[in-house]
């Protein structure tokens, strides 16, 4: 690859806010090549991917497409010279429907009006593409999950003709079987000679897709590799500035509290067909499960954000207990971190201490009012446990980094002492190192006898984490795993058999 014009090359490029965030960065892509970039939070892969979609501008060095000078004023500029993005954060608009938000700026007419039939047919055909065959492409996208969410606007992506595709962190809310599907069509964009960078802190995932990749540290390049030649541990080492101890699952026989939850035939909707679970103090329970199986809207009915149709709920006392609200949940000691933390988690334009300490407001307060000096210290030793970086604590979160943002979500709840945490996607699109900071966290937790419910989409991330795995196909639980019992292979297996001969709706 070396000897052609790359498809994409930078020199040079600075970026500063308050401190430098990308600093003489250098990178090159070419036609046809998977280039991946890896690095913490922070490190600033979004800020170049910005930067190239002309959603941001450069302080200094030069950008060059296909050997020719390229500064995209805007993205519209971007996008027409071939440059598509999948964002990390998703941009659906909820009120469209689904093939409104696949072409949006691109809406076929016909005398002057939306060609409905053929806005149907080319949404099914890029639905089709990421496997998503059986969704009707006439509801709104705000009904789907975060996964099915993060499949729409891949789709929308694949279906454009483009020359350069960045991906970031494009399977944080994906299962295997959608993974293999993007890969696919990864391979084929490849084929077709398109240019692709992959953003990801997901190592395995590097490996399998990549052909190079390019450590960025504090805004820097550090070294960029083979693929195939450079070991995983060898990237996390140049990611974190030193070694890091990554988690194994040790298969020591543990011994668990009283049941903290329990789960009786609950029905919710068509996506919680009557699950049955329970979970014991100091026990993590993972809950594996394809996008649409019901894993999220479970959560979210245990903690009162959805209707019961039928079903209970107990605690530790044993007494029957729907909460009809979040804040009820709370108020029994069960809280919940939501797999999509800025519309769900956070309130972005507050600081960081303002969320930190928004469910504890009452212990911070004296005769009606807030003691600040009581917030700053509660705020900072929760930060401290978790290794918050930010400017200082009233700092906005929307400033903070993904992963930094996830830690105020999960302050929040360490601040409250909750008996029952459930965690939906509690490392999505976080770095290696705060990875295990949170695995480490989760750990203590359930060793000071808290009950942790935990959905992943990451299979590894589930066998490396969790004393039982409890699988959720169709809406409904229908298996369980202990250490020992488990492989990627058997949790998949039981992902997919509530689908095997039987209708959607049975």
């Amino acid at each position: 690859m070396s000897d052609k014009t790359p498809r994409l090359k930078a020199c040079g490029l600075l970026k500063s806010y308050a401190v430098p965030v990308l600093s003489d960065f250098d990178f090159e892509l070419h036609a046809g090549e998977v280039h991946a970039l890896v690095g913490s939070n922070g490190a600033g892969k979004s800020t170049f991917a910005k930067i190239v979609c002309g959603l941001v501008k450069s302080d200094a060095g030069t950008l060059s497409l296909d050997g020719k000078p390229f500064a995209p004023a805007n993205a519209d500029q971007a996008e027409a010279a071939g440059i598509v993005m999948v964002h990390q954060e998703l941009n659906v608009i909820p009120t469209l429907s689904v093939a409104e938000n696949l072409f949006l700026d691109r809406l076929p007419s016909r005398f002057g009006l939306i060609d409905k039939r053929k806005l149907r047919e080319g949404a099914m055909a890029a639905l089709e593409k990421v496997g998503l065959s059986e969704l009707d492409p006439d509801i709104t996208a705000g009904e789907l999950g975060v996964g099915q969410q993060q499949l729409v606007e891949i789709a929308a992506s694949l279906a454009r003709n483009c020359r350069l595709l960045i991906l970031d962190e494009p399977t944080a809310a994906l299962t295997d079987p959608e993974i293999q599907t993007l890969f696919k069509n990864i391979q084929q964009l490849q084929a077709d000679g398109v240019g692709i960078i992959y953003i990801s802190h997901r190592m395995d995932e590097i490996r399998r897709i990549a052909n190079r990749v390019t450590v960025l540290r504090d805004g820097r390049r550090i070294d960029t590799h083979e693929a195939e030649e450079v070991e995983v541990a060898h990237l996390v080492r140049e990611m974190a500035g030193h070694d890091v101890i990554t988690s194994e699952r040790k298969d020591v026989q543990k011994s668990f509290g009283p049941v903290a939850l329990k789960v009786a035939g609950l029905v919710s909707g068509k996506e919680v067909r009557g699950v049955d679970l329970e979970v014991r103090e100091g026990e993590i329970l993972g809950v594996a499960g394809l996008i649409g199986s019901g894993r999220t809207e479970f959560l979210e009915t245990v903690y009162g954000l959805r209707e019961v149709k039928s079903g209970h709920v107990s605690l530790s006392d044993g007494r029957s207990q729907l909460f009809g609200s979040p804040a009820e949940a709370v108020t029994n000691g069960v809280c919940m971190a939501p797999e999509d933390r800025k519309q769900d988690g956070l309130l972005l334009s507050k600081s960081v201490k303002f969320n930190t300490t928004l469910a504890t407001l009452d212990r911070h307060a004296r005769s009606g009012f807030l003691i600040s000096e009581q917030e700053r210290l509660t705020t900072q030793q929760a930060g401290d446990r978790l290794k918050l970086k930010a400017d200082s604590i009233e700092q906005s979160v929307d400033q903070l980094s993904g992963g930094n943002q996830q830690k105020v979500v999960l302050a929040r709840w360490l601040v409250r002492d909750a008996s029952v945490l459930l965690l939906d996607e509690p490392t999505r699109g976080i770095d290696v190192p705060a990875k295990e900071l949170i695995y480490e966290l989760l750990h203590q937790l359930a060793a000071d006898g808290k009950a942790v419910l935990v959905v992943s989409s990451d299979l590894t991330e589930l066998m490396a984490l969790c004393d039982r795995i409890a699988v959720m196909s169709a809406g409904r639980i229908v298996e369980e795993f202990l250490p020992g019992e488990w492989s990627q292979e058997k949790l998949t297996q039981a992902a997919l058999s509530g689908y095997l001969n039987k209708g959607e709706g049975s």
